[in-house]
């Protein structure tokens, strides 16, 4: 495969989730499976895209996601 990424389908699209690693909550914009390497050796890792409530973005494994807890009370 040429392309250096690729979309992925995720069930918690456009859903709030938490980055486990970091702790930081967010909208999951998107889950791209990205060539990372350096150098002549390829090395694919499915990456989250996550919207901050500051709207900027930061990404993660896509293993480190979870849903976000609902808001509780009222």
């Amino acid at each position: 495969m040429s392309d250096r990424y690729e979309y992925v389908p995720h069930r918690l699209l456009r859903r709030q989730v938490r980055d486990i690693a970091s702790g930081l909550e967010g909208e999951l914009m998107a889950v791209i499976n990205e060539d990372v390497s350096d150098s002549g050796h390829h090395h694919w890792m499915e990456l989250a895209y996550i919207r901050g409530a500051s709207g900027r973005e930061f990404s993660t494994a896509v293993d480190n996601i979870e849903p976000s807890a609902p808001n509780e009370g009222g």
